[in-house]
């Protein structure tokens, strides 16, 4: 699957890593319902670690669709209310 992290670029994520990431995405939809800005940070940075951890990054110059957009790193908790949907940020 290919994602975006804002403001990062794209990257490729195997899919048998959808699980776990389901699992931290559960956790910053959770973060960002409680309103706890810490919890929120730490939710984020988790998510997006890993993504940076099990992905392999694509070239800049590499044309591909993103599947799935993540918020930024600097991404407010508003700001990732916003982009949540009934199934978070990561489908399934």
């Amino acid at each position: 699957m290919i994602v975006r992290i804002l403001g990062e670029g794209q990257l490729s994520v195997p899919d048998a890593e959808m699980t776990g990431l389901n699992e931290l995405d559960d956790a910053l939809g959770e973060a960002v319902e409680s309103g706890d800005e810490t919890r929120f940070r730490s939710a984020l940075a988790a998510l997006l670690g890993r993504v940076r951890q099990v992905g392999a990054a694509l070239p800049d110059d590499a044309l591909k669709p993103s599947e799935l957009v993540l918020p930024g790193p600097e991404s407010d908790l508003d700001d990732v209310r916003d982009l949540l949907g009934e199934e978070g940020l990561i489908p399934g």
